[in-house]
């Protein structure tokens, strides 16, 4: 039999190594799982892969037919006996870098004494508390071989699935619940955030669709986007105003978001209002929120609390739904109204600022000035006076919106709030008051008054969102606006990229719940960290990867066959002293098994707010480089030891079969 393709280091090594790892599978073992697939004799590649399923191997379809190809093609035929799919099944499970680790800890190079198991936890994975419990419970789970497994023993077969396994992943497996305190004020978090939510694609042509909802929602998203206009038969719609989008009722948006709103996080979900609507269509709105959401929506403070001095946290508004928009006065107001219908004649004006009108219309940084609208009686309205004391310029065309209590008085915790300056919300705004900041505007905060930008944020809870004239939805870099405490980098997540990456790695911490508790130095009101200077704030990290090899990468688009020429680039994104990429060396014509066993070492000054991306790439040329697979993650989030790394598509999807391997190690 020919060697199967793409392996390195000699003739055969393939076939090689197979047979040195004869003796490690228990011929009654695996004729047990195989002989029903035999009995009316050789199998056909379909037959192959339906085995490897049945015995569920993640395999890519590439690398094994290319395999079977080879084998066939020995004996000239379309089939292969029991023997040859041996082979094959050794080829894509036992790898060489897992023999070595075996049998440097195996007595006989077969069998894995309990014993022996917990001296590899304790000095390879830095499982310091293993114990004979910690073993046992790893051969029961992972051990296939009966009479293996009842000696309390761990075989090749056995170890093999463990280092497979979620326990022997790059990411903390207790990073994987929620482990973080959830008592504290709502502005102490990272929340996870969408922009366009209701969009699919770019947003100038582009389908608007509830699977934009949907998919946000099952991604753990806790803030969503909603641009809310006027439509037909009294009954508001959803869309890209003034685009060719295309549109979707508000009712049916509500719907979906009553469905998946805590399919897969407990904790609160905002709805940004992005609100074009006329008063009588904002009042449906209202009725909407409440007849559909029912308990789930949040309309009054918890215990009835008007004068806040600091928001309640994620824990106290678990399976609650908040409503960001404008609102016309306080709390207090809105309560008064809600307990006495004379309190509904108060009135507010506010005037947009020129200098905003050109970037994206946000829920607070737009045209539209808002004041109170009540639809019960004319004598009631008074929503056409225009401040005196802040005359608008003459060539600007600003348009009063008004806004009806009924939906006024849903926005609780959560009011939007126009950014005039760091001073003047340091003076005048309240807790429950966010702002929304263009990211271009907000890069200028970062870059010119980072100190008073981290004592806003420390305050009041402030969104970023791309700027207007991205009209490919594309996306910024969260990491610049994470640096400063921002707590709702609201991002396109339609739009696959490395901006997303970050998004989806950050958030995969605490549970994938859209919480992250920020670090304590983007928590204190007197701090002094700032991104550029992080002075006595730094806890460095020395990070050492050695990658050691990729397992069944994703071959290039480019082959007919299962090959490509595999680098990895390992990227660290942080403060600016902290960003630093390095780049692997490149393995000609090999995807299945390619090997690279090289160190590369990392300072980090901050690592609180680290992310490390390994992004596995095909060299086309050496002008370009073509993407097989990624996977991002926390700095805090990494386990030490040997670990494999999940790959994933651009579009976030798994990558069932690919892997990296790398020995992790900090301090």
């Amino acid at each position: 039999m020919g060697s199967p393709a793409g392996c390195q280091g000699g003739p055969g090594p393939a076939m090689l190594l197979a047979r040195s790892f004869l003796n490690l599978i228990s011929p009654t073992w695996f004729w047990s799982l195989i002989q029903n697939d035999f009995k009316t004799g050789d199998i056909d590649l379909e037959g192959c892969m339906r085995l490897l399923e049945k015995m569920q191997i993640p395999f890519d379809e590439a690398h094994v037919t290319h395999i079977f190809k080879k084998t066939v093609d020995k004996h000239s035929g379309q089939r292969i006996s029991m023997e040859d799919f041996k082979a094959i099944y050794r080829a894509i499970v036992h790898r060489s870098e897992f023999q070595e680790l075996f049998r440097a800890y195996s007595p006989d190079g077969k069998i894995l004494p309990d014993s022996q198991l917990i001296k590899f936890l304790v000095k390879e994975q830095f499982h310091t508390e293993a114990t004979e419990t910690t073993a046992f419970e790893l051969i029961s789970k992972y051990e296939p071989i009966d009479e293996v497994r009842k000696k309390k023993q761990m075989s090749f077969e056995g170890f093999v699935r463990y280092m497979n396994s979620e326990e022997c992943s790059i990411f903390k497996i207790q990073h994987k619940t929620i482990y973080q305190d959830m008592n504290h004020p709502l502005c102490d978090y990272f929340i996870s955030s969408s922009h366009n939510t209701y969009l699919i694609s770019d947003q100038l042509r582009g389908p608007s669709h509830l699977w934009g909802y949907t998919s946000a929602l099952l991604k753990g998203c806790r803030c969503l986007e909603i641009d809310c206009w006027d439509g037909s038969n009294n009954e508001p719609i959803v869309y890209h105003g003034h685009t060719l989008t295309s549109k979707i009722p508000f009712r049916s948006v509500i719907h979906v978001i009553d469905k998946y709103a805590f399919m897969s996080s407990a904790y609160p979900l905002v709805l940004s209002l992005e609100n074009h609507c006329s008063p009588k269509q904002q009042e449906v709105m209202a009725e909407c929120l409440k007849s559909i959401l029912g308990d789930k929506l949040l309309t009054s403070p918890i215990g009835g609390e008007t004068e806040m001095t600091r928001l309640p946290s994620p824990e106290a508004l678990k399976f609650k739904v908040l409503i960001k928009n404008k609102k016309i006065g306080t709390l207090e107001e809105g309560m008064l109204r809600t307990d006495d219908e004379t309190g509904a004649e108060t009135l507010a004006d506010t005037v947009a600022d020129p200098e905003d009108l050109s970037d994206s219309m946000s829920d607070d940084d737009s045209e539209e000035t808002a004041v109170l609208y009540q639809s019960r009686s004319p004598s009631k309205r008074r929503g056409d006076r225009r401040s005196t004391s802040s005359p608008l310029p003459k060539k600007s065309k600003v348009k009063k919106q008004k806004i009806a209590i009924a939906l006024s008085d849903l926005v609780v915790y959560t009011k939007s709030s126009k950014f005039v300056s760091f001073e003047h919300s340091m003076e005048n705004q309240k807790c429950y008051e966010n702002n929304s900041i263009g990211e271009a505007k907000a890069r200028k905060f970062v870059k010119n008054s980072a100190k008073e930008f981290i004592s806003h944020t420390t305050r009041f809870i402030t969104r970023i969102y791309p700027r207007g004239s991205r009209m490919t939805s594309s996306n910024y870099f969260p990491q610049e606006f994470w640096n400063v405490g921002c707590q709702m980098v609201a991002l396109n997540f339609q739009t696959p990229g490395t901006q997303m990456e970050l998004q989806d790695g950050k958030f995969l911490d605490n549970g994938g719940c859209g919480y992250i508790l920020k670090p304590e130095f983007l928590r204190d009101r007197n701090t002094t960290f700032t991104p550029k200077n992080v002075g006595a704030y730094s806890k460095p990290m020395s990070l050492s990867v050695r990658l050691i090899s990729g397992h069944q990468l994703p071959p290039s688009s480019l082959t007919k066959t299962n090959k490509a020429d595999p680098l990895v680039q390992i990227e660290i994104y942080g403060v600016p002293e902290d960003q630093v990429k390095k780049k692997s060396s490149v393995v000609k014509s090999n995807a299945l098994c390619p090997k690279w066993n090289e160190t590369f070492s990392f300072n980090i000054q901050v690592p609180e707010l680290a992310m490390i991306r390994f992004c596995v790439e095909d060299e086309v040329s050496l002008a370009h480089n073509e993407f097989l697979g990624q996977y991002t993650l926390p700095v805090l989030s990494l386990n030490t030891g040997y670990r494999n790394i999940p790959l994933l598509t651009k579009d976030g999807v798994k990558i069932e079969s690919a892997s990296l391997f790398a020995h992790v190690w900090y301090y």
